[in-house]
């Protein structure tokens, strides 16, 4: 809805600048151009066709503004979005008439300062048209400039200003107003720099809604470098600019109702941080002292509080907050004057009863002496009550003057509670972020302790696999030692094979022994009857004869055959040779 009101002020200087003779009427030719050039700048498709079928019955030359507004209204502005350049829109209505209202040489602002006026006059003017501005809003932007310039205020200079004000009914005009700023009246001492600085920077303020701005530094997102950045403030961005001419544009935070602004601690060198927290990113600030970082720090949350509230910007808001006690005091004062316009239009009715009164008395006074005594003493009977009702009718207004009093009294009091509320606002909303801090906090640390708990399980985990890689062991071992037990027992089943295979050799042997035994036998005997037949014979042969139980002895005929005695111990010695070697097998 502003925006609609501030277009329609553009686009009343712009109409009134065509209205060449000021008949108030403008020709539907240059009402068709002007329409074409606000198309093109709001972005608007423009259809030539539609003025004149909305003009078709009304062909009797110019066009009124009463008439160029319901089409505007229709074909423009119900249309109109907040995607083009206000500021743009409204140098092109700037220049359709500045040119026929003032001329800016004697002057001591430039065309570009004195457009800049224009801008503040139609933010600041009543919407009633033919503009102006009253002396309220005037002080106000008088005010902002000598602010802005570093000059004080001075109330008796304005209060002689006001007086030579009531001759043009305590209001101006825009080309009034740029010329009071360019004359200087109250910027004297001032040079033309400094009166361009301050009309910049209060246009910045009301018109473009910076409402701060100035250097800090910013910690890069990529390279985590500090960069020093130029950063203006507006209602729902922040932005950083290379420098303070604002050419170059580094980029935007966009603020919005999920956004927070909190202050950081002293690290890495730098002092003074604080943090604006987005949805999708953070933002990591240094301002140059303490003092700088609170007042952006509240600045910042002041837009964000209004963004929740769904308010306008301070300056908007500020201004309809005028524009209402001023309706409020204006309604008042109408009602005051009514009920006062009454009580003496009442007043003036009595006087002329009391006059016709009079007139009756005196032309009753000849009837007789004691009727006009009488009716004297009526006459001043009803003065008397007359006298009486209009103390009443006094008393009556002095308490409702009273009344009023104690009612402006009540909503200024109501105002100091409202200024109040809204301090203990930002208390609890600073108290909500230290317990959101400690909510954070509490939460670091559960994420903390849920990691070791998670480290804890991993190591269980590991141990739990050592332990199954052990039971794996030493099941294989097991395995391994069973395998060796079957080997062993297979082993020792062909051990017992091979000592049950010796004992039958052995048996074998014995057998054979026995068979020796009783060759050698037979042998003996066989050789007594050879002893019996050499000795007959005398010695012709020579027999061996079986050796004796000592040591073996060597003859000339080779070694005596063996004793029992030796062939028993060969035998043991066999035995033993034959046991190592089923042993070792």
């Amino acid at each position: 809805m502003w925006l609609r009101d501030e277009l329609l002020k553009s686009i009343w200087h712009a109409f009134t600048a065509l209205d060449v003779d000021q008949r108030g009427k403008v020709s539907k030719s240059q009402l068709k151009v002007l329409s074409h050039n606000l198309c093109t700048m709001m972005k608007i498709p423009h259809d030539p066709v539609a003025l004149e079928e909305h003009f078709k019955d009304d062909d009797k030359g110019p066009l009124s503004n009463q008439g160029y507004m319901p089409y505007l209204n229709r074909f423009i502005l119900d249309k109109v979005r907040e995607d083009f350049d206000v500021l743009e829109f409204n140098k092109i209505c700037w220049t359709l008439c500045y040119k026929k209202n003032i001329c800016t040489k004697h002057l001591l602002i430039s065309d570009d300062n004195a457009f800049k006026v224009w801008c503040i006059f139609n933010f600041l003017s009543e919407d009633k048209y033919p503009l102006v501005i009253i002396t309220e809003e005037i002080e106000y932007f008088l005010k902002k400039l000598m602010e802005a310039m570093g000059s004080g205020w001075s109330e008796e200079k304005f209060a002689d200003y006001r007086l030579q004000l009531s001759t043009k009914n305590n209001h101006l005009n825009a080309w009034e107003l740029i010329e009071l700023v360019g004359m200087g009246y109250f910027s004297k001492g001032m040079n033309y720099q400094t009166l361009s600085m301050g009309i910049i920077e209060v246009f910045q303020e009301l018109i473009l809604d910076v409402l701060k701005q100035g250097y800090m530094m910013k910690k890069g997102h990529k390279r985590k470098n500090w960069i020093e950045r130029w950063f203006v403030l507006r209602p729902n961005s922040l932005s950083y600019y290379v420098c303070e001419d604002l050419v170059e544009k580094k980029g935007d935070i966009i603020l919005d109702r999920t956004c927070c602004v909190e202050s950081l601690p002293d690290k890495e060198s730098k002092k003074c941080l604080f943090i604006i927290k987005c949805t999708d990113k953070s933002f990591e600030i240094s301002a140059s002292d303490k003092k700088k970082k609170q007042e952006w720090l509240q600045a910042i949350q002041t837009c964000i509080q209004l963004l929740r509230l769904g308010l306008p910007s301070p300056h908007r808001e500020a201004l309809l907050r005028r524009r209402e006690l001023r309706q409020r005091q204006q309604a008042d004062e109408d009602d005051l004057a009514e009920r006062m316009k009454k009580l003496q239009a009442t007043n003036e009715n009595k006087q002329r009863e009391l006059e016709g009164m009079k007139k009756k008395m005196e032309e009753a006074s000849a009837k007789a002496a004691v009727e006009e005594h009488r009716r004297e003493q009526t006459q001043l009977d009803l003065q008397d009550r007359h006298r009486l009702d209009l103390e009443m009718v006094r008393q009556q207004m002095e308490e409702q003057v009273a009344q009023k009093s104690s009612e402006l009294e009540q909503y200024l009091q109501r105002v100091r509670e409202l200024e109040d509320m809204y301090h203990r606002l930002e208390e609890a909303l600073e108290d909500e972020r230290h317990a959101k801090q400690a909510e954070e906090a509490m939460h670091k640390l559960q994420a903390r302790l849920l990691e070791e708990e998670v480290a804890k399980r991993a190591e269980m985990e590991q141990i739990h696999l050592q332990q199954q890689r052990a039971l794996s062991q030493t099941e294989a071992e097991k395995r391994e030692l069973v395998a060796e037990q079957l080997a062993k027992e297979r082993d020792l089943q062909a051990a017992k094979l091979q000592l049950e295979t010796l004992e039958s050799e052995r048996h074998g042997a014995l057998e054979q022994y026995e068979k020796v035994l009783r060759k050698l036998e037979r042998a003996a005997n066989k050789t007594k009857t050879w002893k019996d037949k050499v000795a007959k014979h005398e010695g012709l042969v020579r027999l061996i004869q079986p050796g004796h139980k000592g040591p073996q002895r060597i003859t000339n005929w080779g070694p005596a055959s063996f004793t029992d005695a030796e062939l028993e111990l060969r035998k043991k010695s066999w035995q033993e040779s034959k046991n190592q070697g089923a042993q070792a097998q």
